[in-house]
């Protein structure tokens, strides 16, 4: 039975920074509802490969009966191992929607919306231990603030965390309704909504270890991507994008890029135009798109 997921966010943006070759080999690292692997499966003819990723058991629904197509129950920081697994060594090019998917979003259970009451969840691979119930309940307030305030970019980080701790220790955190009561003095009128989400985002972020799965991901495509290649990544908060911008014009996260004998920087990818965002229409239509930056780049 096929999930329902959303509209696909920058489709044809995205999928036309991969310059396409008809009979190349690709790799969409966050399948989701298959929006972007149909579209580029679409561009290929019969030697053309797809490889997909996901670590969501659910995304699974939603694969597609091609000969051309293999989707790998992942996480995209093996993209290397998994590639050579397959018999893969390089690939023509790299697609990445990272973020949550509008079908999780959606889905009271998996606890990472602010619009339902759930289970303290937020595991995008349902497999792992580590839940939002086990950092909220667990994490000593020095942990708790520093992630709130690496990964919330929240000012009021350490009075965030003290409230948590106290109050579990009354009772044991569970639903994301109970969360929202514990921190409803952190949320002010008319901005209730967004501190929330960066709350969540915080936690979202610690649970699937989503920084250091990037930055891992990254480094392995020199290695990955065919010279003229193209990477094709689209972020929707600025702590992915920064690393996405970083790596595309430095070749690494921070620090000054290497040079050569002659003060050339060293690195593997250049840009590829500029950065792109959903029109208004699109926003308009899909309301997931409003924070999506999209960047291309090609391998030298």
């Amino acid at each position: 039975m096929q999930t329902n997921y959303h509209k696909s966010v920058l489709l044809q943006e995205s999928v036309d920074g991969l310059n396409i070759q008809p009979d190349g080999v690709y790799v969409d690292v966050t399948f989701g509802g298959g929006g972007h692997s149909r579209e580029i499966l679409n561009r290929l003819n019969e030697k053309g490969r797809l490889i997909a990723f996901d670590q969501d058991k659910d995304a699974f629904n939603n694969a597609f009966d091609d000969s051309r197509f293999i989707l790998i129950h992942q996480n995209f920081r093996y993209l290397k191992r998994y590639l050579r697994f397959y018999g893969f060594k390089q690939v023509d090019g790299v697609l990445g929607d990272f973020g949550v998917s509008s079908y999780q979003f959606d889905e009271p259970t998996r606890g990472f919306s602010t619009r339902f009451d759930g289970e303290l969840d937020m595991r995008m691979n349902q497999d792992e231990t580590t839940s939002a119930h086990t950092i909220l309940n667990n994490y000593d307030q020095e942990a708790l603030t520093d992630l709130f305030f690496k990964y919330g970019e929240l000012k009021n980080a350490r009075a965030i965390a003290h409230q948590i701790v106290s109050k579990r220790s009354e009772k044991e955190i569970k639903t994301t309704l109970q969360l929202q009561e514990i921190l409803q003095k952190f949320l002010p009128k008319h901005k209730e909504f967004k501190v929330l989400a960066q709350i969540y985002q915080a936690i979202r972020i610690e649970v699937n270890d989503e920084i250091r799965v990037l930055e891992e991901f990254l480094l392995q495509l020199p290695e990955v991507v065919k010279q003229g290649g193209r990477i094709s990544f689209i972020s929707y908060h600025s702590l992915e994008d920064r690393l996405v911008k970083r790596f595309i014009r430095d070749g690494q996260f921070e620090g000054v890029p290497e040079k050569d004998f002659y003060g050339h920087i060293n690195v593997p990818f250049k840009k590829v135009g500029n950065l792109i965002t959903p029109s208004e229409i699109e926003i308009k239509e899909n309301n997931r798109a409003r924070s999506a930056k999209l960047r291309i780049g090609e391998r030298l």
